[in-house]
Parts: structure tokens; C-alpha cells; sequence
């Protein structure tokens, strides 16, 4: 049975607008693989995991501070989890040992919020001026060696901060401090803050954040999983 031309021509048509459909969806997805591979990873619209890097000399993590009360309650966040694992050169905490292991064995990118204390916070500052992670909770960080010969040996204080390519790297900063810390002099973490443009939590009796446990920041890891 032959088919009237005006049937061939709404089947060209019809063939014609798939083939384009389909061409048009092709380049989309090329261009945000290209965008992926440009910006060092896939955009997420969700963190699916923290990671706490605790300050130099604190030995067993699971026994120190609040590290492992914030791993168990992060734990029991719906499709989330956290990580926390004894680090090397735990006493000097050298960032050229430190960041390769955050990189490598605990496996920070861009779906992690990475949460540091103290050295670790410095440690997470560095991490992000060279990898994208989702966000970063800085507890008493400083931003000098405070003429430390101990802290100097770490690396972090080498050289300026490059906080332009950390909030490139991080949707977000939150800060945490206290202007009691008796280790990390207020306008030290001013300088983080004003550097980082941080949501900056202060307190004035918290210290240098050593206590069993740390309720504002799960919560605030809760508030900031989708941010």
C-alpha cells in the first residue's frame, strides 16, 4: 500500500526533530563533562560525609576531646557518615605528611565536609587551597606559628595563605572560636575569619575547644549537608 507524501513528510519531520533532540542532549552532556573535568570533579548537591582531622599530639582520637562523641552522633545522620582515624606524625603533624594522608587514606573531595581542630584546622586550609571540598568547620585556628619552634616544623606557616583559592575551593567556611582559647590568641582567628569571610561562631569561655562534647557543631553540620 503505498503512503501518501504528506505522511513521508510528517515521518521526515518527526525524524528529523528526534535526531536533534538527541544531538542537543549529547552536547549537554559533553559540555558538563568537560566542565567536571575543568573544576577537578563533579558538582554535588549534597555532602555525604565529614571528616574530622584532630589537632597535633592527641594521640588515640577515639579517647581525645570531642572527636569521637561528633563521629557517633554525624554517624547517625540519614545517608551521611564520618570519618576519624588515628593520624601519622601525630606530634608535629607536618603538613607534607598530613595532606597527602587526607587526600589518600581519608579520602577528602568534594562531597566532604572536612572538620579541624587546632593543627587540623590548618591542615584543612591548606587541603583547600589545592582540592575542592564541599565545606570546611575550622575549631581554633590561627594563621602564624606564634613563635613556636614546635608549630613552625609543620609546614602551614611557610608562606601566605592563599584564601582566595580556598573559598574557590569550598562552598562554604564556618569558624569556630573563643576569646578565652589560651592557646590561639583572638586576633589570630580574626585573621581567619576576615581572610575566609567565615560564618564565624565566637564564644568567650569555651577555651581551646577540648571539652567531651561539641553539640553547635553537629548541629550546624546538619543545617549545612545541603548547603
Amino acid at each position: 500500500m503505498d503512503v501518501p507524501g504528506s505522511v513521508h513528510k510528517v515521518l521526515e519531520d518527526s525524524l528529523f526533530y528526534v535526531i536533534c533532540v538527541l544531538l542537543a542532549l549529547q552536547i549537554v552532556s559533553t559540555l558538563l563533562r568537560i566542565d567536571s573535568y575543568r573544576t577537578g570533579g563533579a558538582m554535588s548537591s549534597r555532602a555525604e560525609k565529614a571528616v574530622i582531622v584532630p589537632g597535633n599530639g592527641a594521640g588515640d582520637v577515639y579517647n581525645s576531646n570531642w572527636y569521637d562523641w561528633v563521629k557517633s552522633n554525624l554517624d547517625d545522620v540519614p545517608n551521611f557518615k564520618c570519618t576519624l582515624k588515628n593520624m601519622p606524625d601525630p606530634v608535629v603533624a607536618r603538613e607534607n605528611i598530613w595532606i597527602p594522608f587526607m587526600h589518600d587514606e581519608l579520602q577528602c573531595d568534594e562531597r566532604t565536609i572536612i572538620i579541624g581542630h587546632s593543627s587540623g584546622a590548618e591542615a584543612a586550609m591548606r587541603y583547600a587551597e589545592q582540592y575542592r571540598v564541599f565545606g570546611i568547620m575550622l575549631v581554633s585556628a590561627c594563621v602564624t606559628d606564634l613563635g613556636d619552634e614546635h608549630e613552625r616544623a609543620s609546614g602551614y606557616y611557610s608562606r601566605p595563605w592563599e584564601w582566595d583559592k580556598v573559598k574557590a575551593n569550598t562552598r562554604w567556611v564556618v569558624q569556630f572560636g573563643s576569646k578565652d582559647d589560651p592557646f590561639i590568641p583572638w586576633e589570630e582567628q580574626q585573621k581567619v575569619a576576615q581572610g575566609l569571610s567565615t560564618e564565624l561562631h565566637k564564644f568567650t569561655n569555651r577555651g581551646h575547644f577540648m571539652s567531651y562534647d561539641f553539640p553547635e557543631l553537629v548541629e550546624l553540620v546538619k543545617t549545612h549537608v545541603d548547603q
